[in-house]
């Protein structure tokens, strides 16, 4: 593959410019579009060349569960946007976050995460590492001391997600890695509710940061996919044979499908988050709803954090009715918006965390994360302001 003048190194272009032109290779046919290289394997010129990239004395591809030439071209154009020193997709944002632990684990090890963890995740730390030999303490996070509290000998992992899913706390990410630091530990942060348009956790001093791709990276509801960055050490050391050995690769097809949604991520993400604050403060005025969280307003419990380390709002509005029947009533009565788990969608999407996402978490877990059984989660798409806003207005009127 040859690359054209858009590919050198640039490292004064903005994100948006990024977003469209960062990491394109282009063959020697010069297409416009990325290439899409759906392809198992790769040809040698003679045995000898084979011989020299298996040993890593050559470079190229040698088999797309270890490296793809578009899958390729994603990674590198997350790595720009991010600030990171390398990247690697997986085939999805759960095979991401699994990679990025289980990669710099071993039996003996301790991970400190902050309790409030979308349900998949809360498996991997409580259920399945443990099978491992590696132990896990779960902590508010949103209360400092916690962590430094929670900390051992044996505490190699900090593992958060901020804004959480579904309450959208907020953890401090600089002090939580100050912390990891001292301790002699990593700081793993997801960062799929805020995207790299609106939190950039590396800057913070997080040495890892994961994102679920299936969400706002795509934006369209149409594939999976998840990413893995940090720096060229953890990803040669750690992460690079991990998934080389495990194989869960993204498709090439995904890959595409990926770079064709970065282009639109930063439009889409700011148009999404301007409407979400109008909804959310149309939803804080209204009778039938008792509460509304929100990043991007004054009466969030950790706004002052929010404005140190996020540079916008969020796509995601989270409210309370009175109770689970009241829920489903107004989910029911929607029209425009439509009833999925999804997030991060062109579409509006409204989801009941309690009977969905975070179904397998026992009641009284839910209730110490704030999990209600009238808790709504909202991922507000690109339709019209006025008629997502006249679409909630209606539907609450059968609460």
């Amino acid at each position: 593959m040859t690359r054209s003048s858009s590919d050198r190194p640039r490292r004064d272009w903005r994100p948006a410019t990024q977003l469209v032109h960062g990491g394109t290779a282009r063959s020697e046919l010069g297409e416009m579009a990325e290439a899409m290289f759906l392809t198992q394997g790769f040809v040698y010129e003679t045995a000898e060349a084979a011989e020299a990239r298996f040993k890593g004395e050559a470079p190229g591809f040698i088999y797309s569960r270890f490296s793809n030439p578009t899958v390729a071209m994603f990674e590198e154009r997350m790595r720009l946007l991010e600030g990171a020193g390398a990247a690697r997709a997986t085939a999805s944002g759960m095979a991401a976050v699994l990679a990025a632990l289980m990669c710099q684990l071993a039996a003996g090890d301790h991970v400190v995460a902050h309790r409030a963890m979308f349900s998949s995740c809360d498996y991997i730390v409580t259920e399945l590492l443990p099978r491992f030999g590696v132990t896990s303490t779960l902590v508010d996070g949103t209360r400092i001391e916690n962590w430094q509290a929670a900390m051992t000998p044996q505490t190699k992992v900090l593992f958060l997600e901020t804004p959480t899913n579904p309450t959208l706390e907020i953890v401090d990410i600089a002090a939580v890695a100050e912390i990891a630091h001292a301790g002699g530990a990593r700081l793993v942060v997801d960062n799929v509710f805020a995207t790299p348009i609106f939190q950039k956790p590396l800057a913070l001093g997080a040495d890892v940061v994961i994102y679920s791709a299936t969400k706002h990276i795509d934006g369209q509801g149409r594939c999976l996919g998840g990413v893995v960055l940090s720096d060229e050490a953890f990803v040669a050391d750690h992460l690079h044979n991990f998934l080389r050995q495990t194989g869960p690769a993204m498709s090439p097809f995904n890959a595409w499908v990926l770079l064709k949604g970065l282009e639109t991520l930063e439009l889409r993400v700011e148009r999404q988050a301007r409407t979400a604050a109008r909804i959310a403060d149309r939803l804080a005025g209204h009778g039938k709803v008792s509460r509304v969280i929100y990043p991007g307003r004054a009466d969030h419990p950790q706004a002052g954090i929010i404005a140190r380390q996020m540079s916008g709002g969020s796509t995601l509005v989270t409210f309370e009715v009175a109770d689970k029947a009241a829920a489903f009533r107004l989910s029911n009565a929607l029209e425009i918006i439509k009833i999925s788990n999804n997030l991060g969608d062109a579409k509006s999407i409204l989801a009941h965390p309690a009977t969905t996402t975070h179904q397998r978490l026992k009641p009284e877990l839910r209730a110490e994360f704030g999990i209600t059984e009238g808790m709504l989660r909202l991922s507000v798409g690109l339709e019209d302001a006025d008629d997502l806003v006249e679409d909630l207005e209606i539907a609450l009127e059968v609460v």
